[in-house]
């Protein structure tokens, strides 16, 4: 069991036939912390509206976390746009998870983080035509292809490999939108006070540095397989799960 200060996790989208709960719920198993940062998009609560999808692999994701919390893990859940939902019960306690809007993370040498999920960019700036071609059918129809895809490279022992992210990042409407998602980040974690921000939202898992500030970006778990961490040196470091669990798994 690998031990860290913190973790961070984001864009679980459980209750969605995309979500990659096999693989979080193996990192989880392997990965511990003082801290767990839940940053949004956990539960996929505008896709269970339109098709209600709950494998038990889903709902063991759930417990695992529950299960964290009560052995003394911090949980911090910051709800995301899709599971604004629960933004009604900021700064309230459930079964040792808090619930909480955002939040400043304080690392071991002293950096403060804010913590978001990052959707209130999306309020300050309209998308652009391409991301939403992207954001639409178009997007769940490179998903699809992506899982067949890693399906037949599974087969042939190969590592598990994000063909919609090299889609997505073939298209310049979707980079600049990228580019200035992480500028106005920085910037809005500037006017806190931080020298950086964690969060979410865009499902490209990014360390990035302007100038004394940094950003984070923990990824997903639809398409990326990504969680950041930071060490108990005060390290802060993305971990692509996709090939320890073939290990995991070939054990």
């Amino acid at each position: 069991m690998k031990q860290y200060r913190a973790i961070w996790i984001s864009d679980i989208h459980l209750g969605t036939k995309s979500c990659k709960a096999e693989y979080l719920l193996d990192f989880l198993k392997h990965n511990n912390s003082k801290k767990l940062y839940l940053v949004g998009d956990i539960i996929d609560g505008w896709e269970l509206k339109k098709n209600w999808y709950w494998p038990q692999s889903h709902n063991n994701v759930i417990q695992k976390i529950l299960k964290k919390a009560k052995k003394g893990t911090k949980v911090f859940y910051i709800p995301g746009n899709h599971d604004e939902a629960a933004r009604q019960f900021n700064n309230l306690k459930f079964a040792d998870i808090n619930i909480v809007k955002d939040i400043v993370h304080k690392t071991k040498k002293g950096h403060k983080l804010w913590v978001t999920h990052g959707d209130i960019f999306d309020s300050f700036r309209s998308i652009s035509k391409g991301l939403e071609f992207i954001g639409d059918g178009f997007y769940s129809l490179i998903l699809w292809i992506s899982e067949k895809v890693n399906l037949i490279r599974s087969k042939y022992g190969l590592n598990y490999w994000s063909f919609s992210q090299h889609i997505k990042s073939k298209i310049n409407n979707v980079n600049q939108y990228i580019d200035n998602f992480e500028k106005f980040m920085i910037r809005e974690a500037k006017i806190k006070g931080c020298s950086g921000v964690v969060c979410g939202h865009i499902h490209k898992p990014e360390i990035r540095y302007f100038g004394n500030m940094t950003y984070y970006n923990d990824g997903d778990w639809v398409e990326n397989l990504t969680a950041l961490v930071e060490t108990n040196s005060g390290e802060l470091m993305l971990i692509n799960w996709s090939q320890q669990f073939k290990r995991n798994i070939s054990k």
